[in-house]
């Protein structure tokens, strides 16, 4: 790759009723990742999980032109108060049905029939990409460095997310 990465402007939310900032593993794993990789962080929150409190940060983050990724890390669960989808898939205009498909494949190999359990999603709202990762520390490690990190990259061939979310690149939404 010769040409360099274009940096995104990346938000993260944490869905949990009971994480503070200094106990935020997996957000933090996120926020490391993605500045790791040349990205900025531009805005950090944690809000409980309750469907229209998390509806209500993402869709402020989609609306605003200088957030191009969005990255959430709890609530997608089975549990009754998890409603990270729920919240956010009616915000996406176009779903990206393989994120979830391919994320339940690479967790398949550490947590084994459990990643069934697993809803997370990622899609597409206002040229901004979402994506909803579970909870866990490692199920985001997972899901950065196995499918984000490349997909986030704009030197990814043969396709990445991020040439969708870069307007100079002609392919913005």
């Amino acid at each position: 790759m010769s040409e360099a990465m274009i940096p995104l402007s990346v938000a993260v939310l944490t869905v949990s009723d009971t994480r503070t900032e200094e106990s935020d593993r997996s957000g933090q794993a996120l926020v490391e990742r993605l500045t790791a990789a040349g990205h900025q962080l531009v805005d950090k929150r944690i809000v409980p999980d309750d469907v229209y409190r998390i509806r209500a940060v993402v869709a402020a983050w989609i609306a605003d032109p200088d957030i191009q990724v969005v990255l959430t890390t709890g609530g997608t669960g089975f549990t009754g108060r998890d409603s990270t989808p729920e919240a956010v898939s009616v915000l996406l205009d176009k779903r990206i049905e393989g994120f979830g498909e391919l994320f339940r494949q690479l967790s398949w190999h550490e947590v084994g029939s459990s990643t069934v359990q697993s809803r997370c999603l990622g899609g597409l709202a206002n040229a901004t990409v979402v994506f909803c990762l579970p909870g866990s520390t490692g199920a985001c490690r997972t899901g950065w460095d196995g499918i984000l990190a490349e997909q986030l990259d704009s030197r990814h061939k043969p396709c990445n997310f991020a040439n969708l979310v870069i307007p100079e690149r002609g392919q913005h939404a």
